[in-house]
């Protein structure tokens, strides 16, 4: 993950180590803003600053908020906009407007108790999904998780924002992972891109000679066999998985696992006259149609990839699609 998915983490991190620290979300955006709600920024009270809540526009504004909230220990509601004179000196030019809440994270009320954001911060750790519940008005604050009335279809869309009684609910989902099975050369391309996108990639072969330190560096490889491997990473609603090693003995296992799992996506390299075969193996392994429609095969959109590194693109679109498209 990059540091603007672990902004929590962070924020949690200056408080035990003793420093006052300042949590930033954004609440509420119109126009073209470019950050969406339950965007953060982590503000320490040295001015250091991880997150962002605007891409730039108005984080400067927001710290000077941040500090005058570390001296008087209130949160505050602050707005942003193209006819706001305070957004125009901060240089908020895209034509949106942003609502943004900021939080000092103290013992004393109404600031953020850190054991709240201790208790958050073990959920995401546990990949727990919760929502953080905070009243605009008095910044009463309580985690809940997806089975809270009226909050699935948020959890699903990854949608935090304000509810229609002014409480701010900022979705905590697991970080989104791609298990890929097969150390092939789209997976070396697949990895950085998927970084890039938010996912933590772990690469799954067997082959010590495909996946190794060498060939993908920094990368979280396992060796076991992939029903083994997948078995021990935990398939979860916030997981992708990719085959892409040609290899029945390989992809087979990973397949099954996936589709008795509840994985958001699972794409397979191969041609339609690869994938003909694949689903009689398949079948005689006891799935049916219903899970043959969960799998994406050939792998990616149909864009004329043709390079490993155009079957990556492709690849990841077609997972951003399955992931944000319409459901």
């Amino acid at each position: 993950m990059t540091d603007h998915d672990t902004i929590p983490e962070i924020a949690l991190d200056w408080v035990r180590a003793g420093a006052r620290a300042v949590l930033a979300t954004v609440v509420q955006t119109w126009g073209s803003a470019p950050r969406q709600p339950g965007a953060q920024l982590a503000i320490h009270e040295d001015g250091t600053m991880m997150g962002s809540v605007s891409g730039g526009c108005v984080e400067g504004a927001v710290v000077v908020e941040a500090m005058d909230a570390l001296t008087d220990g209130t949160p505050r509601l602050l707005t942003y906009g193209v006819a706001d004179e305070t957004a125009f000196e901060v240089g908020l030019a895209c034509g949106g407007t942003i609502r943004i809440l900021v939080e000092p994270i103290g013992p004393d009320a109404p600031a953020l108790h850190p054991d709240m954001l201790a208790d958050l911060v073990a959920a995401r750790a546990a990949r727990r999904p919760v929502a953080l519940l905070t009243d605009l008005d008095s910044f009463a604050r309580r985690l809940v998780g997806p089975d809270a009335p009226g909050l699935a279809a948020r959890f699903r869309a990854d949608r935090s924002g304000p509810d229609e009684g002014d409480q701010m609910v900022t979705i905590h989902n697991p970080p989104l992972r791609l298990v890929i099975v097969g150390a092939v050369h789209i997976a070396q391309a697949l990895v950085p891109m998927a970084r890039l996108a938010g996912y933590d990639p772990v690469v799954v072969d067997p082959r010590d000679a495909f996946a190794s330190d060498a060939r993908f560096p920094g990368v979280t490889l396992s060796h076991d066999w992939p029903d083994a491997a997948l078995a021990e990473i935990g398939l979860d609603a916030r997981t992708a998985v990719v085959t892409l090693t040609h290899d029945s003995k390989l992809d087979d296992p990973a397949i099954i696992a996936a589709l008795r799992s509840d994985v958001f996506y699972l794409g397979c390299l191969g041609s339609t006259r690869t994938h003909a075969k694949r689903l009689d193996r398949l079948r005689d392994a006891g799935l049916t149609a219903p899970d043959f429609a969960r799998i994406h095969a050939p792998v990616g959109l149909n864009i004329g990839a043709r390079s490993p590194s155009e079957i990556a693109v492709a690849t990841l679109a077609q997972i951003t699609l399955a992931l944000r498209g319409a459901k």
